[in-house]
């Protein structure tokens, strides 16, 4: 993976030209993530995906990135969520609820099987675009990569954690 910045321009989150942006704080990875939205609505990206054990540290409630998401999101684009599990989601995130409602034909929501739950990073990542990644968690350290050698092992793992994922968190839930 590329080098880290020596001379970050912002607290929370740093970048330089064609490399890799630090992210060391909870706002850092919030504004990279918006910022990630934000880059793959104007470039016209066609597939998004958000992988997390079960996103309580994503910004997902946030009105600004479902405002990203909704300028993302048109007919020929795809965005797979994958996920340990969807218990409580609908509660913290119940904007991201309803923009899925309207958006379901691009939503895909996967749960991973439990063997390789513990193996689920904290990323969202646009093919060939931008990967957002947390390696740790707690601190909220991570990256924001560019480079194509990275997207590459990022499109890999997320390929490899889809193919033992399942159909998960209707849309609709009919009852009796």
């Amino acid at each position: 993976m590329a080098a880290e910045p020596t001379d970050p321009p912002q607290e929370g989150a740093s970048a330089p030209a064609g490399g890799t942006q630090v992210i060391d704080t909870r706002e850092g990875f919030g504004q990279a993530v918006l910022s990630a939205l934000d880059e793959c609505a104007e470039a016209g990206a066609r597939h998004l995906w958000l992988c997390d054990r079960d996103f309580a540290r994503w910004p997902l409630g946030q009105p600004a990135v479902i405002e990203a998401l909704t300028r993302w999101a048109s007919s020929r684009r795809q965005l797979t969520v994958l996920a340990a599990g969807y218990d409580g989601f609908a509660q913290r995130f119940p904007r991201w609820v309803h923009w899925r409602r309207q958006w379901s034909h691009i939503v895909q929501c996967l749960a991973v099987h439990e063997e390789v739950a513990d193996k689920l990073p904290t990323l969202l990542f646009a093919p060939e675009r931008v990967a957002v990644r947390l390696h740790d968690g707690e601190r909220y350290r991570g990256r924001v990569y560019r480079e194509t050698a990275d997207l590459v092992s990022c499109r890999e793992l997320v390929e490899a954690l889809s193919q033992r994922a399942d159909e998960s968190f209707p849309v609709t839930t009919l009852g009796l």
